[in-house]
């Protein structure tokens, strides 16, 4: 057979091979530049052809698709650090905000009421994502997103460090006298349940390991907790990086939930 024959539409197996060829071609950019950025939750309120250009890697200021001053949820921000002066401002301008805005829900010296977190204490990188998050409204509150919908990103960094610098509250919860951990609960949090793939609570809520932007836990009010891995599991909440939440809470029965909520609440 010689090389005319064989590269010829006569030929068909050359007809079938580059035309299966193509259509894997056609089908592979289908799937992965049109299905997958549309059914993606990483694109945020995006359209379509945004979403087809980001996912192509093409620079948003091409098409417009990216508001460069919003960062995305699933981008963990930290706070910045800087000399002592500065960070002591951002601490005072904090504190003026937290005590006008904030106090009623999120007390420092006394535990917060069972339906807000208790905010002393926490990681700066934590409340400033979550206060992004309400501020353009991936993450749902009435309450919040009224607060702080005029807050200036400053303002936002302020409050994180201003809160992080602060001691962490008593714990909401007392266990017990002679009552220890649940056992489920702390196989959960220690261990996890692989064949669920259920990651341990510990690896990324600290005790083990931390991760950025996963907040800790202990001393929070069981039904705050518990409320917060219910919403998870709906998918009423979705501003967790990457689905990890999701993931987890969607695999926890409800008994599980609450213990794990109870767990947390008895710790300082």
């Amino acid at each position: 057979m010689n090389e005319e024959r064989l590269f010829t539409l006569r030929n068909p197996w050359f007809v079938w091979s580059v035309g299966s060829t193509i259509a894997i071609a056609i089908v592979a950019i289908l799937i992965g530049f049109v299905w997958l950025p549309a059914r993606s939750t990483a694109f945020g309120d995006l359209s379509l052809w945004a979403r087809i250009c980001g996912a192509a890697g093409v620079p948003s200021s091409w098409y417009g698709g990216n508001d460069t001053s919003k960062v995305p949820s699933n981008v963990v921000v930290l706070p910045p650090s800087g000399t002592t002066h500065p960070m002591a401002d951002s601490i005072g301008r904090g504190a003026t905000l937290a005590t006008q805005h904030c106090s009623m829900c999120h007390n420092v010296v006394a535990p917060a009421p069972v339906t807000a977190p208790s905010l002393a204490g926490q990681y700066a990188d934590v409340i400033y994502k979550e206060l992004r998050d309400f501020q353009s409204g991936q993450r749902q509150n009435a309450v919040m997103q009224e607060i702080i919908a005029g807050r200036s990103d400053q303002d936002l960094h302020d409050l994180a460090v201003y809160y992080a610098s602060l001691p962490p509250a008593p714990a909401v919860e007392k266990a017990r006298a002679g009552e220890g951990p649940d056992a489920t609960a702390t196989r959960l949090v220690m261990q996890g349940d692989p064949q669920r793939n259920i990651a341990p609570c510990a690896a990324c809520h600290g005790q083990l390991d931390r991760k950025g932007a996963a907040p800790w836990l202990g001393g929070l009010s069981a039904a705050y907790v518990a409320a917060q891995l219910h919403a998870f599991a709906s998918g009423e909440r979705h501003n967790d990086i990457n689905e990890q939440m999701r993931n987890v809470a969607r695999q926890m029965t409800p008994e599980e939930i609450d213990a794990v909520a109870r767990y947390y609440a008895a710790m300082q």
